[in-house]
């Protein structure tokens, strides 16, 4: 029988060992006051970082349009719908990449794999200055879209690893800006290099736009190879951090998406983020957003230079349509975020890009016709990062959310394919009427997707809320309910 003593000793034990379980319990909580501090920490190191290889992505994108009015169509011959199809390719190889890419970046981890991406589209940029024929020009794209296809896609779903959902958009809105401000860069550095003399080797001279193409690709060679640095690939591998900052960085992920970061990619997340109603709604709304955004992107230069301007002013007026675009979206991401809403926003940039393109297809002035451009860049421009940040937000499951970032990119890609259809050299004479005519459309038919998957959404968290869905919780177990992800009774979309 144990002593009195001993007695007391036992319950001393259990309370002291009740103490330290609490103890640790509490230590592993947060408060709002914790995660806006770690908040910060990963945005000044992640955000910036993935803004330029975004910037780097872009640039190296669209250079072709102002290459195109300093020689190059002429250099290389590119007569009748050799220019399109040299825009064309590039977005075959580039839909293609971006599933696997994705997946392999969920392998691989975003420290290594996205800068990897970068360095080889500025290498591939640099060889275009070297091409001195149409058929070297096709090769350059294609490889240059196979880079540069899991770039987007893969820098959204890294985020989404980082991020909550109400932080989401304004963080993949700081990044996708790069895509705008390389607009304004673009023109810049286009008016820049090009003059450069001609240099180089007698047999292979750089010249004129071909200095557009080298220099831009050294570029991006030289400031990609930083990142190797600063990325983290997981947010408990953030060396910044300290350990329970780690945790917290990691769990409140978890928590929020109800999924665990060590799942693994099967073909049933495939499934799930491909034969989703909400993700296809994005996809398909990404789709036509894409087809402005792209389309504005690649031939704003030719639409400029159709209203009689020189190359030159030409290329100096192409930088602030792009600025406003860029300042005006940071406003719609932010506002998105603060009132946790995509739909209500994604309605008014189709609104604005709908008027801003009726404008340029129907004024008769060169001064109107300009000031349309910035209402078409201000509507559309805000719409790709919101359809994606909306379908992340709606797609738990680490694997599922990789897959679904991936899907809908590659969907709105298609409309990249289309944009380069859209403003064709016979065209010139009307001012690329049939053009703009094509965006007003497909601003339309994104106007009537985004507003059916508002309608969806919010017909599905009432289900939710009804209990309609805990059927789905039935003879699972703990880790089975886990896998659920957006399926999940408890998940809540975001309309």
């Amino acid at each position: 029988m144990p002593t009195d003593v001993e007695k007391e000793l036992v319950v001393d034990a259990g309370i002291a060992e009740k103490t330290s379980s609490d103890e640790e319990s509490s230590s592993r909580e947060w408060t709002d006051l914790d995660e806006k501090r770690i908040r910060r920490k990963i945005d000044w190191r992640l955000i910036p970082t993935v803004f330029i290889l975004y910037l780097m992505c872009f640039i190296d994108r669209a250079n072709i349009g102002n290459a195109r009015i300093q020689g190059l169509q002429k250099d290389l011959h590119l007569a009748g719908y050799r220019f399109n199809w040299a825009l064309t390719i590039f977005y075959i190889s580039y839909i293609g990449a971006e599933i696997p890419s994705n997946i392999i970046l969920k392998i691989v981890g975003g420290r290594f794999y996205l800068p990897s991406l970068v360095i080889a589209f500025g290498l591939i940029s640099m060889c275009t200055a070297f091409v001195t024929n149409y058929q070297g020009l096709l090769a350059c794209r294609f490889f240059l879209g196979l880079a540069e296809g899991g770039t987007m896609p893969g820098i959204a779903y890294y985020l989404s690893c980082f991020y909550r959902r109400h932080e989401l958009l304004l963080r993949l809105g700081a990044f996708i800006q790069g895509a705008s401000l390389a607009g304004a860069f673009g023109g810049l550095l286009a008016a820049g290099l090009s003059p450069i003399p001609k240099w180089g080797l007698e047999s292979r001279p750089i010249y004129s736009w071909r200095n557009i193409f080298f220099f831009e690709g050294l570029f991006t060679l030289l400031v990609s190879s930083l990142a190797f640095f600063v990325l983290p690939s997981r947010p408990d591998e953030c060396k910044f951090l300290d350990a329970r900052d780690r945790y917290i960085a990691l769990e409140r992920i978890n928590r929020e998406h109800k999924e665990t970061a060590e799942e693994k990619t099967t073909p049933k997340h495939v499934r799930r983020a491909i034969f989703n109603i909400n993700n296809n709604i994005c996809a398909l709304g990404f789709f036509f957003i894409n087809v402005s955004v792209q389309s504005f992107s690649l031939f704003l230069p030719s639409i400029l230079s159709a209203l009689g301007w020189t190359a030159l002013k030409t290329q100096f007026y192409t930088v602030p349509p792009y600025a406003l675009a860029c300042i005006w979206s940071v406003v719609i991401f932010r506002l998105s975020d603060i009132y946790r809403a995509r739909g209500v926003f994604l309605l008014f940039g189709c609104a604005l890009a709908i008027i801003g393109y009726t404008m340029i297809a129907t004024a008769k002035t060169n001064s109107i016709k300009y000031t349309a451009v910035f209402f078409a860049a201000a509507g559309a421009f805000p719409g790709g990062p919101t359809l994606m940040a909306w379908g992340l937000n709606n797609a738990a499951g680490p694997s599922v959310r990789a897959v679904s970032g991936a899907y809908i990119v590659a969907m709105g890609s298609g409309g990249a394919i289309l944009a380069t259809w859209t403003y064709l050299e016979k065209d010139k004479a009307s001012g690329y009427k049939r053009g703009h005519y094509i965006n007003i459309g497909a601003q339309c038919a994104a106007f009537l997707l985004v507003a059916l998957g508002i309608l969806y959404t919010k017909w599905e968290n009432k289900k939710r809320e009804r209990g309609d869905r805990n059927n789905r919780l039935l003879n699972l177990t703990e880790e089975e309910k886990l896998g659920l992800g957006y399926r999940h009774p408890d998940f809540r979309y975001i309309s």
